[in-house]
């Protein structure tokens, strides 16, 4: 895969863990059918933060790709400037 790629896969990834931390917290505030639910409801509800914190993790790894690859533009520049 490409960096390109594997950056947009990053992002797919992290966009959709932050739309099930949403559906997560929607359904434990205002969903009826989850307080109907009890203890079950409770746990479809955690089950959808909870992915979706793992999903979201990419973050991380998306912020270092980017200052690793504005550190070697950077690097590349100073040594065109020195030739």
């Amino acid at each position: 895969m490409t960096n390109s790629k594997v950056m947009t896969l990053l992002k797919v990834v992290m966009i959709s863990g932050l739309c099930l931390i949403m559906l997560g917290i929607y359904l434990h505030l205002f969903s009826q059918t989850i307080d109907e639910m009890g203890i079950g409801g409770i746990i479809i509800s955690a089950a959808c933060v909870a992915v979706g914190m793992i999903m979201s993790l990419p973050t991380k790894m998306i912020i270092t790709f980017i200052l690793v690859k504005r550190e070697s533009e950077q690097t590349e520049r100073v040594l065109d400037n020195r030739i």
